[in-house]
C-alpha cells in the first residue's frame, strides 16, 4: 500500500535556532568551570622521550597539567567486540598534531598560554606523509568482481582508459569539536558533538572504566557533521577525565586548526577507470582500481568505493579492486558522498567520456544503459527513478537546446559555456530502532528515538510524521534525540537516519491512536488528543515499539540498546529480496572567461531519487546543499600537505577554499517523491550522503563541453585551462 504525502512544515528549531536558544556542546555554562586546550604532537612519528611541564605551570591561571601517565591504559580487545578506543594519550606518536597533553586553566588565555609553553623531547622516527612517499606500505583491499569483465573489455567496440584523482578534503563544519563535562555526585554528564552518542558513551566507559549508569552523552544539537564527528572522539574521553580528576565542569573548544590534524577526512585517490561499450553504446564491461590513503592509526575500507558505483548502470561484467596506502597522518574517515563522491567522479567522467566516443548524446547514453535490477546481485531494485530524475532534470535544464560539440557554445563577448550531466548513487541502509511517545493532558507530546540533529531536519521529520498521523498540538511537541538517558542513540550516518527513525516514529503514531480508541470505548469525543485524554481523566497515554529492517534478526534491537555499531545493528543496501539505492541526476551549466579562464556556474538542476519526502523543505535543502558541496568540491576544495612535516598548510578557512554565496548561481532542486514499497513501511529512502554525488562530475564534464578540455583531476583550476 502507497504512503500518503507528506505536507511540507517549517524547520520545528528553526525559531530557536534563529534566536540563539539551541544550545550546542559549546553552550553550556558552569559555575567554577575550567577551560581545557589539547597540546599537539610538532612530530609526524615517534616517541616522547620527555615532558617539560615546568614554565606551563608556572603561567597564573594554569590549573593542571594531564600527561599520557595520568590515563588509565585501554581495555584489551575482546573478540567479537569493537577495538577498543586508543589511549586518550600516549607516547607513541603515529601523526603531527596528535594530542600528547591537556592544560586545564581557570580562564581559556591561561589553558592557551600553558598549552603553548609545555616542551617535549622526541625520538623521531622516519615517516611517509603522502601516498606515493618512497617505501610505503601498499596493502590490496576489499574486491568486488563478477562477471568477465577482461573479457568484455576485449570484445568492447569502444573503450575508455582513463585515470582520475581526488584530493584530500576536509569537512570544516561552523561547529568545532567541543566538548562540556561534569562530574556532580558520582555522576558523569558530557555534552559532545558527536553523531553517536551511544558509541561516545561506550567509548568513553571502556576507556576509564566507568559504570554506564552512572555516565550520560548528550548531543542535543550538532554544528554540521558530514561524518567527522561519527566516531568517538580523543578529546571527549580526555574532557570526561580532567572533570572527574579536578572535581570541576571542564570545556574544551578545539581550534580549527587542531581539528585538521586530529578529524576523519576525505582521503586523496587515484582512480583507474577502463569502461567498454558495444558500437549501440550498451556498457558491457568496467574495471575499476582504486588507491586510497590509510593511517596505521585507524581503518578506513578502501573496498567501500565498489559498494555503489556497479550499481549505477546495467553493466554486468565488473571488476572492483582497490589498495590501501599506509601513510603518517591522521586517519581518514566518512566525509559526505563517502567513496562514493570520487568513485562518481571517475566513472561518470569516463561515462561522459565514452558518450564523445561514440557520437552519443550524454543524457541518452545513460538512460540507455538504465536498468531495474542490481548487477551485483542479480536482485530488482526495491525501486530506481533514475530515468525520471534525468528526464525531469533535462526538461528543466533545457537539454534539448545542447550543442553537441565541445567549445561550440559561446556568449555574445565570447565567454564559453559548457553544459554537462552526470549521475550519482548511493546505498540506502536502516538500522534497527526504538521510540517511545507520549501525549499527555496538559497538551504536550514528546517522542524520545534514536537520531541526532546536525542540520539536516530529522528532528522536522519526525515531527511531521507524528502531526501528519495524529491530532496534537505542534507548537508543544519535543522531540528528544541525541540523549543516551533518553535511550539508546546509535549512529546517524550513511543517510541512514530518516529511513530508520520515521518508519518506527509512524508506528508509535498508530500505535497511540489505537490506543486511543480503545481508551474511548467507542465514546465520540470532540477535540484534539489532549482534550480527549484531559476529558477521560488520564493524565498521558504513552506507547513504545521497535523496528527491525527488512529481513533483520532481533538480536540487531539488543545491539542498538547496547549501543553497537555496524553489521549488528544496521542492514542493507542488499536485503533479502532486493536491493534499495538512492539515486540523482545532476546538470550544471558553466562559463568559462576566455582569457583568464575563470570558471563560473551561472545555474544548475538536481532531481533526486530517495523514496517517500517526509519532510519536503529540509530534503530540498539536503539537495541545494549537496549541489553547492559538488561545486565547492569540484573547483575549490583542497588540502595541501607538507611533506616535510605531514602536516596541512591551508588548516584554516582563510586559506582552505570553499564555495561562497556570490560563487553560486541559479539552483533548481527536485524529488520525484515516489515511495519505495519494500524498504519499509513509509516508504522512505535517503538524502543526505546523496545529495553531492556526481555532482562535481557535472561540472567537470560541462568544463570539457565548454573547453574541449578534459581535467581528470578535482579541483579544476585557471592552470588546468590555460
Amino acid at each position: 500500500m502507497s504512503s500518503p504525502r507528506f505536507a511540507g512544515i517549517d524547520r520545528v528549531d528553526a525559531r530557536d535556532k534563529v534566536l540563539g536558544r539551541a544550545r550546542f556542546a559549546a553552550d553550556h555554562p558552569f559555575p567554577d568551570m575550567l577551560y581545557a586546550m589539547l597540546v599537539p604532537a610538532t612530530i609526524a612519528k615517534g616517541r616522547i622521550l620527555a615532558i617539560d611541564t615546568s614554565a606551563a605551570v608556572s603561567i597564573p591561571g594554569v590549573v593542571r597539567i594531564l600527561a599520557p601517565s595520568d590515563f588509565p591504559e585501554p581495555p584489551a580487545a575482546k573478540p567479537g567486540a569493537p577495538p577498543p578506543p586508543s589511549p586518550a594519550l600516549e607516547n607513541d606518536i603515529r601523526f603531527l598534531g596528535q594530542p600528547v597533553a591537556l592544560v586545564l586553566g581557570e580562564t581559556l588565555e591561561a589553558a592557551i598560554q600553558g598549552a603553548e609553553a609545555v616542551k617535549l623531547r622526541y625520538s623521531k622516527q622516519d615517516f611517509r606523509p603522502v601516498i606515493d612517499s618512497a617505501g610505503a606500505q601498499r596493502v590490496p583491499g576489499t574486491s568486488v568482481i563478477f562477471g568477465q569483465a577482461e573479457a568484455a573489455l576485449s570484445n568492447a567496440a569502444v573503450v575508455v582508459d582513463a585515470r582520475y584523482e581526488t584530493p584530500i578534503q576536509h569537512h570544516n563544519p561552523i561547529e568545532l569539536f567541543a566538548t562540556t563535562a561534569v562530574w556532580a555526585d558520582g555522576h558523569l554528564t558530557v555534552h559532545d558533538c558527536t553523531q553517536g552518542a551511544s558509541l561516545a558513551k561506550n567509548a568513553l566507559v571502556g576507556a576509564l572504566r566507568l559504570d554506564p549508569k552512572k555516565v550520560d552523552i548528550k548531543s542535543a544539537q550538532i554544528g554540521g557533521g558530514f561524518g567527522q564527528k561519527g566516531t568517538p572522539k580523543r578529546q571527549t574521553i580526555l574532557i570526561a577525565w580532567a572533570a572527574i580528576l579536578s572535581g570541576r565542569p571542564v570545556k574544551l573548544v578545539t581550534p580549527r586548526g587542531q581539528v585538521f590534524h586530529l578529524s576523519p577526512h576525505r582521503p586523496r585517490s587515484l582512480n583507474h577507470i577502463r569502461l567498454g561499450a558495444d558500437a549501440q553504446g550498451r556498457m558491457t564491461g568496467l574495471i575499476y582500481d582504486v588507491v586510497q590513503e590509510r593511517s596505521p592509526a585507524g581503518f578506513f575500507d578502501v573496498g567501500g568505493y565498489h559498494h555503489s558505483i556497479p550499481r549505477l548502470y546495467g553493466i554486468h561484467n565488473y571488476s572492483g579492486t582497490g589498495t590501501e596506502v599506509y601513510i603518517d597522518r591522521q586517519p581518514p574517515g566518512p566525509m559526505r558522498g563517502t567513496h562514493s563522491f570520487p568513485a562518481c567522479f571517475a566513472l561518470e567522467s569516463a561515462v561522459d567520456e565514452l558518450a564523445y566516443k561514440l557520437g552519443r548524446d550524454p543524457l541518452e547514453l545513460r538512460l540507455l544503459n538504465d536498468t531495474k535490477i542490481d548487477p551485483v546481485t542479480g536482485k530488482p531494485f526495491s525501486s530506481r527513478y533514475l530515468a525520471q530524475c534525468l528526464t525531469e532534470g533535462a526538461r528543466r535544464f533545457g537539454w534539448e537546446r545542447r550543442s553537441h560539440e565541445p567549445g561550440s557554445m559561446r556568449l555574445p563577448n565570447g565567454t564559453m559555456v559548457g553544459w554537462g550531466v552526470a549521475c550519482g548513487v548511493f546505498y540506502c541502509t536502516q538500522a534497527a530502532a526504538e521510540a517511545t511517545l507520549r501525549v499527555s493532558a496538559d497538551g504536550t507530546t514528546r517522542l524520545m528515538v534514536g537520531a541526532h540533529e546536525m542540520g539536516q531536519g530529522i528532528r522536522t521529520a519526525l515531527a511531521n510524521t507524528i502531526l501528519q498521523a495524529l491530532d496534537v498540538n505542534p507548537d508543544k511537541l519535543e522531540i528528544l534525540i541525541g540523549e543516551t538517558s533518553a535511550g539508546p542513540q546509535p549512529l546517524t550516518v550513511g543517510q541512514r537516519g530518516t529511513a530508520s527513525t520515521v518508519p518506527v516514529t509512524a508506528k508509535a503514531a498508530a500505535k497511540m491512536k489505537a490506543a486511543f480508541d480503545e481508551l474511548a470505548a467507542g465514546r465520540t469525543l470532540d477535540g484534539n488528543l489532549h482534550v480527549r485524554l484531559a476529558r477521560l481523566k488520564r493524565p498521558f497515554l504513552e506507547v513504545t515499539v521497535s523496528e527491525l529492517a527488512p529481513g533483520q534478526q532481533p538480536a540487531a534491537l539488543d545491539a542498538m540498546r547496547n549501543g553497537g555499531f555496524g553489521p549488528a545493528v544496521g542492514a542493507g543496501p542488499e536485503f533479502p529480496t532486493f536491493t534499495t539505492m538512492s539515486f540523482v541526476a545532476h546538470f550544471a551549466e558553466v562559463h568559462i572567461e576566455p582569457n583568464t579562464r575563470r570558471i563560473r556556474m551561472p545555474r544548475a538542476v538536481s532531481i533526486a531519487d530517495i523514496g517517500r519526502v517526509v519532510s519536503p523543505r529540509t530534503a530540498l535543502s539536503q539537495l541545494y546543499g549537496g549541489v553547492v558541496w559538488g561545486f565547492s568540491s569540484a573547483l575549490r576544495e583542497k588540502t595541501e600537505v607538507d611533506p616535510r612535516f605531514a602536516g596541512y598548510l591551508n588548516d584554516d578557512l582563510a586559506d582552505y577554499v570553499v564555495a561562497v554565496n556570490a560563487d553560486i548561481g541559479d539552483v533548481d532542486v527536485g524529488l520525484i517523491d515516489e515511495p519505495d514499497p519494500e524498504a519499509n513501511s513509509v516508504g522512505v529512502k535517503g538524502i543526505g550522503e546523496l545529495a553531492m554525488v556526481g555532482s562535481a562530475a557535472a561540472i567537470a564534464n560541462a568544463v570539457y563541453h565548454a573547453t574541449g578540455r578534459r581535467v581528470r583531476s578535482l579541483p579544476i583550476t585557471l592552470s588546468d585551462l590555460l
